[in-house]
């Protein structure tokens, strides 16, 4: 959102945008790679009161840090977990400090400005003049080692150099790709006589995230567990991304009810289907007549928005803020891309400073709706252009239909955004320099809603995927001169997109329909590998939003929505083994099969055991939680009925406890959709059944 005209949809200018890609394998700050002074001046920053003072200015100003989310090419044999380069003679020396200066008392001062997007750090390139077959084949980079490189070592194949010079002709390229489908079908031919091969240990490895992904994916595509990326091997164009949700899977809540002793807690099946068939046959959206558009208390909201809000979409310059909401004052709110932004903020401000919709009176409009249906009057014209502006004006909008648990609702905007985002994306200078910040934030607001509601509902995919790898990520708005409203926070924002990514690998490699596991030995290197990686986004947390893995409750809601989050996503890393169990009890004799169990089973009950503090991530995730809860709750009713697993569970009686505190968590929830309504009823006669089931055992008085 650059700019302070009224008309900001003009022809965009003819400037080419930069493709370079980020490394999106892990989401790391490693503070203790910095240089003393850089790393100084971050860790002070970081003292301050407000603990989650985004570091804006640390991404664009300073080229140290700079260097850690600014677009770069990927090079998978070079480490991008730390900023030193390295000398000749193998030791370590800190790059010089460009972009900062000494304040008065000695320390450099952070320059604020957004360096120009062509201004990178000099980082190893150790990129091969001529690659070898195998990686141009696979359209990855070579490092050139000889006899062999390094792709080639791991994959115990032949090296081979192309002459400079030589081009294949079509006989050659016909022979390559029959050598393709023979190497597939060796690689699986492969996988099926070496599953219960061990692996190498993901925690003894000292590498940085990045090189370990490289080996590991190796690894784990010779074993047949990673389909290989845009290289040798089967795996089609449509679903080369392992890092996007799959068309296919087993995660949504209700595939739970199809496992042994869950299968008992219903009186009748249901489709999965059944949650997307509700929420399709659901009552339109309606706003009433009387709703009239008081303005008399923006000043709290627009505050309440940048302070509590927009830490979860950051798509709001705060710097220049100020100027479009004088062009919406001038329109009167009644036109203009502007005019959308600043009701859409309004309406979302007000939702953010009255807590949480599920304990709002039911007789009373939501808070913010008269702003929101304003701004519901203005879409109609936006969602025409194709400009970034509208598509922020949708994003927003998206925002408060979740709010308000209207998912699909939401969903038909952002298959609109997305369609725009394509246009945009889809060719150099179609989206002006000055927008291209906000685009980005746009962009991935987009992915991350889209995921999440692939995660539950079986949607169609809109295919903004394919710019995943193109599109780079958010470093900091500029300072535009004006009195910032807020800061720009984005701590949250960039850990929630790598933390998505990592979701949505974890659903390809284990719940993928068409594909899935079989076997214990099949399961244990891609769970091992999946916690490495989960592990590795705890620990790359900056300190203001990395939260402490003990029970206690957090004051922080950032903190508070990222530990369930991270739970939420260990639960479903080992919930394969909870219905391994229940399938085979003998299974759980396995040591291994047990530790995992009870990995699972530890993460279900840090989600429901303080069910309330869910309260603080319900503006932005309030369906997709509650049918996170869902799940785990269905989860441990059926440990609770299993000999095995249920010794790995708290007492009986503190099971109890939990489980009554959230089937009444959701039937508080309940009235807010009809998805929520019929889970609700799910896990209330889940819980009644289970109780008998106990009793009847003899295990209950």
């Amino acid at each position: 959102m650059a700019g302070v005209t009224p008309s900001p949809d003009v022809s965009p200018v003819s400037a080419a945008t930069t493709n370079g890609q980020f490394p999106r394998d892990s989401f790391c700050l490693n503070l203790s790679s910095l240089p003393d002074a850089t790393s100084s001046v971050l860790k002070s920053t970081l003292k301050s009161p407000h603990l989650l003072d985004s570091p804006s200015g640390f991404y664009s100003g300073n080229s140290m840090l700079n260097g850690s989310f600014k677009k770069r090419p990927r090079n998978m044999s070079q480490s991008s977990g730390t900023d030193r380069e390295m000398s000749h003679d193998g030791s370590t020396q800190a790059q010089p400090n460009n972009g900062t200066a000494p304040t008065s008392n000695g320390e450099p001062r952070i320059n604020t400005k957004k360096r120009p997007s062509t201004d990178t750090i000099d980082y190893p390139r150790r990129r091969a003049t001529i690659a070898c077959e195998i990686c141009r084949s696979r359209k990855s980079r070579c490092d050139g080692s000889r006899p062999k490189c390094r792709l080639c070592t791991e994959l115990n194949a032949e090296c081979i150099y192309r002459e400079p010079g030589i081009k294949l002709d079509a006989g050659d390229k016909l022979i390559l790709e029959h050598l393709n489908r023979i190497e597939g079908l060796l690689q699986t031919n492969l996988a099926n006589g070496l599953h219960g091969l061990a692996t190498h240990s993901p925690a003894a490895s000292n590498s940085t995230s990045e090189e370990f992904l490289a080996r590991s994916n190796g690894n784990m595509a010779m074993l047949g567990m990673i389909p290989p990326v845009n290289g040798l091997g089967t795996w089609n164009s449509t679903s080369s991304n392992i890092s996007t949700m799959p068309k296919s899977h087993t995660t949504p809540a209700l595939h739970l009810l199809q496992w042994p002793y869950i299968r008992d807690l219903v009186s009748r099946p249901y489709d999965p289907q059944v949650l997307l068939q509700l929420e399709m046959a659901r009552a339109p959206l309606v706003f009433g007549q009387s709703l009239g558009l008081d303005l008399s208390n923006t000043g709290a909201y627009v505050q309440a928005f940048f302070e509590r809000v927009n830490v979860w979409y950051a798509c709001v310059n705060p710097y220049n803020w100020a100027s479009y909401y004088r062009i919406a004052l001038s329109n009167g709110f009644r036109e203009g891309p502007e005019s959308c932004i600043v009701l859409l903020v309004l309406a979302l401000g007000h939702a953010g400073s009255a807590g949480s919709i599920s304990q709002q009176p039911t007789d009373k409009d939501p808070p913010g709706l008269q702003y929101f249906a304003a701004a519901w009057a203005l879409l109609p014209g936006l969602m025409t252009r194709n400009t970034i502006l509208s598509a922020q004006c949708q994003i927003l909008a998206a925002a408060y239909l979740f709010y308000l648990v209207r998912p699909l609702e939401a969903w038909n905007l952002l298959t609109s955004t997305s369609m725009k985002l394509q246009l945009l994306l889809g060719g150099p200078g179609r989206v002006p320099p000055q927008a291209k910040e906000l685009s980005e934030r746009v962009y991935w607001n987009t992915l991350l809603f889209e995921s999440d509601l692939l995660a539950e509902l079986d949607l169609p995919h809109s295919g903004i995927v394919q710019f995943e790898e193109t599109v780079g990520l958010p470093g900091g708005f500029e300072d535009e001169g004006e009195e910032a409203v807020g800061r720009d926070e984005l701590w949250y924002f960039l850990a929630e997109i790598a933390l998505r990514r990592l979701l949505n690998r974890v659903s390809h490699l284990i719940y993928t329909k068409a594909s899935p596991t079989t076997s214990i030995a099949q399961l244990e290197p891609m769970v091992t590998e999946l916690d490495f990686q989960l592990t590795q986004w705890y620990e790359g947390l900056p300190m203001p939003v990395q939260f402490p893995h003990s029970r206690v409750p957090l004051s922080n809601p950032v903190q508070t929505v990222l530990r369930l989050r991270y739970f939420a996503c260990r639960t479903i890393i080992f919930r394969p083994y909870i219905l391994a169990v229940l399938q085979d009890e003998s299974l759980a004799m396995d040591p291994s099969v047990q530790e995992n169990c009870r990995k699972c089973l530890e993460a279900c009950i840090r989600q429901l055991e303080h069910i309330t503090a869910h309260h603080a991530g319900h503006l932005p995730y309030l369906w997709q939680g509650a049918l996170s809860i869902v799940s785990q709750t269905l989860l441990v009713m059926g440990a609770t009925m299993s000999p095995s697993l249920s010794a790995l569970l708290p007492p009986p009686h503190q099971m109890d406890i939990i489980i009554d505190d959230v089937v009444l968590e959701i039937e508080r929830c309940a009235h807010l959709a009809p998805s929520l309504r019929l889970s609700a009823e799910i896990i209330r006669e889940a819980e009644e059944r289970r109780q008998m089931f106990l009793r009847s055992a003899g295990l209950r008085v």
